[in-house]
């Protein structure tokens, strides 16, 4: 682990992994419910839509204070995408098919692909001097 100060930045990075995985679902959550409001013109998911996306977007700037701007946006996006379509075809409001799975499968992979990769020591740099 190293020494404390490793060991603080490293708390703070998870964390900012937890925010950008819990800004992800509401990601999917405002996607869903802007479908929901038919133009803005129901309320209640309007109203959702609009909290949501407040809180996804809050939670994504919160998180690129720790990962990298392009990777937390590439997982952002992707989980985020995913978690869409694939309450979509739960619902049964888009059809499922196997080869949709895969590639739902794949963009997930990809966003923990891009959380598995070695932290950029200039990026590391950065944070523990901005500390």
């Amino acid at each position: 682990m190293g020494t404390p100060t490793t060991a603080k930045h490293e708390a703070r990075t998870g964390v900012s992994w937890l925010v950008l995985l819990a800004s992800a679902v509401l990601e999917a959550v405002w996607a869903t419910a802007l479908g929901l409001s038919n133009g803005f013109t129901e309320l209640i998911p309007t109203l959702v839509f609009a909290v949501t996306a407040t809180l996804s977007m809050l939670g994504l700037g919160i998180a690129v204070k720790r990962i990298p701007l392009g990777t937390a946006y590439a997982v952002w996006v992707g989980i985020g995408a995913a978690l869409t379509v694939g309450w979509a075809m739960v619902t049964g409001v888009e059809p499922a098919s196997p080869l949709k799975l895969l590639f739902i499968a794949g963009i997930v992979g990809c966003a923990a692909g891009l959380k598995a990769l070695p932290a950029d020591q200039q990026a590391d740099k950065a944070a523990t001097s901005a500390e």
